[in-house]
């Protein structure tokens, strides 16, 4: 396994992300990747890129989305995913072995130089969690070719995303973060790019121009079943890092946890599963032409 060259103020979020939630995202990675990937086709179908384009994805995760672009550009194009942590790099390449147009590096982009150039970025869900994200987005700017365009999809505010919201609602007040815990916090959180305004100064502050945000509103299923949805909703999400920061004072408290989040989730529940609201920022930009 690659070591990954951080950001000292990302060390303890690739602490979280290579350990504890990459085992948790592989748990529930049936009902993750399935949701989240509805997001990212969408906003591909609203601005993709073009056959022959080398493309990058920020965040690449399992790789499914760096896979589905490299079908895209077809064999005169490539893709390179990217991530800080080491185990989703490793699955990812596991899972593209073969593929002739798309290969995975391990990268903390904030502190990234890349040695080539890109005419596409995309990201699903992997810009959120930056430190830094300005410093993150003037990397991904630079590695842009003038005029190359950015597609990013971001979290739109939690009451939109009542999913995770609810959960969040029922477990704060119940759990007590200590302010010094043994548990690496995940960075930032989903919503740290929620409000149009931020993340819209955040890409002119890194030289983005033509920023454009456009609203996506679909179904997820966070459960087959009520106990499903409960055990995600206490696996990840901010509800399930309140408990996990909180430690064996968190643990103690998931049995009242679990039986307050099954009456708060049951209004989502269909013949179809619990399927709750989820809202997204689709944000489009491109590097200076000149």
């Amino acid at each position: 396994m690659i070591v990954a060259q951080v950001a000292a103020e990302n060390a303890e979020a690739l602490e979280a992300w290579n350990g504890v939630l990459f085992d948790r995202f592989l748990a529930f990675r049936d009902l993750i990747v399935v949701g989240l990937a509805e997001h990212g086709e969408q906003a591909i179908g609203l601005a993709p890129p073009k056959r022959g384009d080398r493309v990058l994805d920020v965040g690449c995760g399992f790789g499914d989305s760096a896979q589905a672009l490299a079908a895209i550009v077809g064999p005169e194009g490539s893709v390179l995913g990217v991530d800080v942590a080491p185990r989703f790099v490793d699955a990812a390449r596991a899972e593209a072995a073969g593929a002739g147009n798309v290969r995975f590096e391990v990268r903390d982009v904030e502190i990234a130089e890349f040695d080539e150039t890109f005419d596409y970025v995309f990201s699903r869900f992997g810009t959120m969690f930056f430190a830094n994200p300005v410093a993150a987005l003037r990397n991904v700017r630079r590695a842009l070719v003038p005029g190359g365009r950015l597609v990013s999809v971001v979290w739109r505010q939690k009451l939109d995303n009542p999913w995770m919201h609810r959960a969040e609602l029922v477990v704060k007040p119940l759990v007590e973060v200590p302010e010094e815990t043994d548990e690496p916090r995940c960075g930032p959180g989903p919503f740290s790019m929620a409000n149009a305004d931020t993340v819209s100064a955040q890409l002119l502050a890194a030289g983005f121009e033509g920023v454009a945000l456009r609203r996506l509103d679909l179904p997820l299923l966070i459960g087959r079943t009520l106990d499903e949805a409960v055990e995600f909703n206490l696996a990840l999400g901010p509800a399930a890092e309140a408990v996990r920061l909180a430690g064996p004072e968190g643990d103690a408290l998931r049995p009242q946890l679990a039986e307050l989040l099954r009456e708060a989730l049951a209004e989502f529940e269909t013949p179809a599963g619990i399927v709750a609201h989820s809202s997204t920022w689709v944000i489009t930009a491109s590097s200076p032409s000149h």
